[in-house]
């Protein structure tokens, strides 16, 4: 029984190592990942001789590829963890013929219990047979030094390709297309960081920034002067089947919200809409629970009349010394504010982030 599970596997591995070129990949494939390609300048062969090489081994279920561009990469096939070994064998002993102890003596020599024991026992697991067959291999095969070295320096180019590419956009990283880095992804990142808490948006517009928090919210109440906004922010957290987002109609001069009810408060280009930005600051620090947190996000000061007109402005963004004074005046402590953003396009907006504690 055990010959015929183990025997056709050892056969075929035999017959594709017997070439020490097989070898020499197999090597080289144990610990890496390497193209046609590559092991074309390592070996100092053909490709054809190479690509002839690999398919015989990946019949043999010895290797394996995997797509990467225009190329495969080759590497080691996993091998199973047990085959048939010395244990297994003694327990197929026990259980077709028992042991000496249940029959008061040994299986006989010459006997089919002694002669199972000796065929099925000899056999060692697939996966330290090939392990001790590559050891061999690499004392014995005179080139195997070399190769390993010429991998080491392949590897090496394929390293030293990476970093040229990322030395040629350095200065520019940010401000190229790069696949996956958007702020959005990142926004995502850090919000994993936010413990849960409930927070007021307040100037939400449409919620989109409200249903962001919620991911991780435990509450979020979104503060908006405009019905028809609410309206429409109610409709897309239905629509995403967002539960924990709270739309109020009101003004972030009188917050329709609770003395230290939140936990976090943010102004998202908000501030600058409000008729008295003073006030809106003192309303914020009293929604928010001792020791609680305002974040505001805001234009810089700016001389861009028509925003005006264009997108209903009361203020053209605030300075860092004003906005820090009028967090002080309303009752915040450990005041920070920092320039975040320059837009490249005219007229240049760009945007602070001011950052309050109200005191335990």
């Amino acid at each position: 029984m055990y010959q015929n599970f183990a025997m056709p596997s050892i056969v075929k591995t035999f017959k594709v190592v017997a070439d020490p070129h097989r070898l020499r990949i197999l090597l080289l494939l144990k610990g890496e990942e390497l193209s046609v390609a590559e092991l074309q300048e390592i070996l100092a062969m053909g490709q054809s001789t190479i690509s002839t090489h690999l398919s015989q081994l990946k019949q043999a279920e010895l290797v394996e590829d995997r797509r990467t561009g225009k190329s495969n990469l080759y590497r080691r096939a996993a091998q199973p963890a047990e085959a048939p070994g010395i244990e297994t064998a003694e327990k197929i002993e026990r259980e077709n013929f028992g042991t000496g102890h249940d029959r008061g003596t040994r299986p006989a020599a010459g006997s089919r219990a002694d002669h199972g024991a000796k065929s099925t026992g000899a056999l060692a697991p697939a996966g330290s047979f090939l392990d001790g067959l590559l050891a061999r291999a690499a004392a014995e095969i005179p080139e195997a030094a070399q190769d390993q070295a010429a991998m080491r320096r392949v590897l090496k180019k394929r390293q030293d390709k990476m970093r040229a590419f990322f030395d040629s956009v350095a200065g520019r990283l940010g401000k190229d297309y790069v696949p996956g880095k958007s702020w959005k992804s990142l926004a995502e990142v850090l919000l994993r960081l936010v413990p849960p808490m409930v927070i007021a948006d307040l100037g939400a517009g449409e919620g989109t920034f409200a249903l962001l928090l919620a991911q991780r919210a435990k509450k979020v109440i979104a503060v908006d002067s405009s019905a028809k906004m609410i309206e429409v922010a109610r409709e897309q957290a239905l629509r995403h089947g967002v539960k924990n987002v709270d739309y109020r109609l009101g003004d972030m001069e009188e917050i329709p919200i609770g003395d230290g009810e939140v936990d976090l408060v943010f102004f998202s280009q908000s501030l600058h809409h409000a008729l008295h930005p003073a006030r809106a600051l003192e309303e914020a620090r009293r929604i928010l629970a001792p020791g609680g947190r305002i974040v505001i996000l805001d234009l810089v000061k700016h001389r861009f009349e028509q925003a005006r007109e264009l997108y209903a402005d009361e203020w053209l963004g605030f300075s860092e010394a004003d906005l820090e004074a009028m967090l002080e005046k309303a009752g915040f402590t450990e005041v920070e504010t920092s320039v975040v953003d320059k837009e490249p396009e005219t007229p240049q907006f760009q945007t602070m982030l001011a950052l309050g504690n109200k005191s335990i």
